[in-house]
C-alpha cells in the first residue's frame, strides 16, 4: 500500500515527510493505528526523497486550502533538509497558502546546530509541543533520547523562534493535571509564545 505524504485531517491538510522521531510520547496518536484522517497509511517502508515529496504536493488538490501543516507520523525536523526545501517549494507553487510546522522543538539537538532562524524564514507559524512543566516530567511523558537536555533545548528553541516568527505557539495535551496546564501557560508566556491546550480524545 502506498504511504500518504499529503493528507487531510478534518479541515486541515498535513505533510507527512518522515517517520523518524527522538520521542516516544505516551499519548502519541501514531501508536493507535496506521493512519489518521483521510490518509490510508502513514508509515513509510523507506523515508521519502525530496522529489517524492514534491511529486505528492503536485498531485494533491489544494483548492480552497488556506494552510498546510508539516505534521505526520514523525518529527518533521528529523528530515530537516527536506523540510526546508519542500517549504520553499510550497512557497513557489502555492504562494497564497500559509505554512505551519508542528514540532517537538528538539530540532537543534536533532540537527546539532541552531535551526530556528532558518525554519522561520520559510514558515508562517510554528507550534511547539511543550508537553509538561519540568525536565523530569517532560522526559517521563515524551520518553525522548536526550534525557535531562530536551526540556531546556525545547524552551530555548521556542524563544529563538519568537525572535524570527510572528506566530509561535506552545501546546500541551489535556492528559496532564489542570494545575500543570496553568503552570505550562506561564512557561509559554515567559517564552513569548501563544498557548493552546490540545484535546487527546479529538486528536487535535
Amino acid at each position: 500500500m502506498k504511504t500518504d505524504i499529503v493528507y487531510r485531517l478534518r479541515n486541515g491538510v498535513y505533510l507527512n515527510i518522515t517517520n523518524k522521531c527522538p520521542c516516544r510520547c505516551a499519548f502519541c496518536i501514531r501508536s493507535q493505528g496506521d493512519a489518521v484522517g483521510e490518509a490510508k497509511r502513514l508509515w513509510f517502508e523507506k523515508e521519502p526523497t525530496i522529489n517524492e515529496i514534491k511529486a505528492a504536493i503536485d498531485e494533491f488538490d489544494f483548492t480552497d486550502v488556506k494552510e498546510v501543516v508539516f505534521c505526520g507520523y514523525g518529527e518533521p525536523t528529523n528530515a530537516y533538509d527536506n523540510l526546508i526545501e519542500s517549504a520553499k517549494y510550497i512557497r513557489k507553487v502555492l504562494p497564497d497558502i500559509k505554512i505551519r510546522l508542528n514540532t517537538n522543538g528538539l530540532s537543534d539537538l536533532i540537527n546539532g546546530k541552531p535551526t530556528a532562524k532558518e525554519l522561520c524564514s520559510v514558515l508562517d507559524s510554528i507550534s511547539v509541543s511543550l508537553n509538561d512543566t519540568t525536565s523530569e516530567k517532560y522526559d517521563k511523558i515524551t520518553r525522548n533520547i536526550y534525557p535531562g537536555r530536551a526540556f531546556g533545548a525545547m524552551l530555548d528553541f521556542t524563544k529563538e523562534c519568537v525572535k524570527y516568527c510572528d506566530d509561535v505557539r506552545m501546546t500541551v495535551v489535556d492528559v496532564i493535571p489542570a494545575e500543570d496546564i496553568e503552570v505550562s501557560k506561564k512557561i509559554c508566556e515567559d517564552c513569548g509564545a501563544k498557548f493552546r491546550v490540545r484535546s487527546f480524545s479529538k486528536g487535535q
